[in-house]
């Protein structure tokens, strides 16, 4: 086998690929691998852990058909450092060669029979504009659960509504909520889908005007003419999330998005979790606190449109300014009851977006 590529295509695609790859499977080496499947002037690059599955079509400049599978960390690297131009990889017996301008690398191949199959799902078709679901991603997956224990929590779930598609994330002290009205054609149930291969989808949507999704019982597949992402869907029941959002706040602040992260990236300095922001919302306006043990403290006030009665409440600072930054508006409302109940975050005057906060200990 032998081709020629551009780096910069090439190396896109590899970087994305090896951080798909296992590194942490020693009994099944063919999993640390990228596969390479070359036919004509066309190239496919496969990878995978058996939960999470990638694969890109580029175009090359094709010399001599063949497949061959390469460790995809070392190829990421030695592809990566290479000068910008024509990338040439040749395969002769067990051996790679890679080579651009004055530079070559020689390097051992896998045994590419070893390569797992997967079967892409071929159930109905979904369509999503692909810079709508990017931003419902950056808006939803940073909720999900990075506890390895909480198995069910490390997903996004994705289910249709009357109006479209909605995205729900949650790790139990937090939840984001998306709606995409009209965002997709074509119906689905709820399927729990893995936080980490969303994570990677997002930021390959740029790639492509549309992304179409297909779902099996146990997995779920994302594709663009040139990239194909399939993950094995999470098999749990997911909490009542409907269940959780207050519907009986009695006030409401409205503040500006941007000074209140930076009063939040200022006061941030000495929270932690266990030193929450308290935020005091009055007529007069916005107050943040932080205290320390030690008697240090951090104090920032902002202008805030506030109705209700005045309240206190306590949040994880890094928690309340993931959500803050994730509505991306002008001004966003926080509405709240009191002190002990979870507070729900929007961007002023839309409601396709909800970030709902559990609050800390005064």
């Amino acid at each position: 086998m032998k081709f020629r590529s551009e780096q910069g295509i090439l190396a896109e695609a590899l970087g994305a690929l090896s951080r798909i790859a296992s590194t942490r499977n020693a009994g099944t080496p063919a999993l640390s691998g990228v596969k390479m499947n070359l036919t004509g002037d066309v190239l496919v690059l496969s990878s995978t852990d058996n939960d999470v599955a990638m694969q890109f079509v580029i175009p090359v400049g094709g010399d001599t058909d063949g497949q061959a599978l390469v460790t995809a960390r070392v190829l990421n690297d030695i592809v990566r450092v290479m000068p910008s131009g024509k990338v040439t990889i040749e395969i002769a017996g067990d051996v790679a060669t890679v080579s651009a301008g004055r530079s070559q690398f020689t390097i051992p191949t896998l045994n590419a029979i070893e390569f797992p199959r997967t079967s892409p799902p071929n159930g109905d078709a979904i369509t999503i504009p692909s810079a709508d679901f990017k931003g419902a991603l950056s808006q939803v997956v940073l909720a999900a659960s990075k506890d390895p224990g909480k198995h069910h929590l490390n997903a996004v779930l994705m289910t249709s509504t009357p109006a479209g598609l909605r995205l729900v994330a949650t790790d139990g002290y937090r939840m984001a909520m998306r709606d995409l009205p009209g965002g997709a054609t074509g119906n689905i149930d709820q399927f729990l889908i893995p936080s980490r291969a969303l994570s990677e989808l997002q930021r390959l949507l740029d790639m492509a005007d549309e992304v179409t999704v297909r779902f099996s019982d146990t997995y779920a597949t994302f594709q663009t003419p040139s990239m194909t992402l399939t993950t094995r869907l999470i098999n749990a029941q997911y909490p009542p999330y409907i269940n959780i959002i207050p519907r009986d706040s009695t006030n409401l602040a409205v503040v500006n998005r941007e000074e209140l992260l930076d009063a939040l990236r200022r006061t941030g300095v000495l929270a932690s979790d266990t030193a929450p922001v308290r935020i005091r919302m009055s007529n007069e306006g916005a107050r943040l606190t932080v205290t320390l043990p030690d008697g240090s403290t951090s104090v920032e006030d902002i202008d805030a449109q506030f109705t209700g009665e005045e309240i206190t409440v306590a949040f994880n600072a890094d928690y309340l300014a993931g959500g803050v930054d994730a509505c991306g508006s002008e001004e966003i409302t926080i509405a709240t009851s009191v002190s002990n109940k979870p507070a729900v975050i929007r961007p002023a005057g839309s409601d396709t977006y909800l970030y709902l906060l559990m609050p800390q200990r005064l």
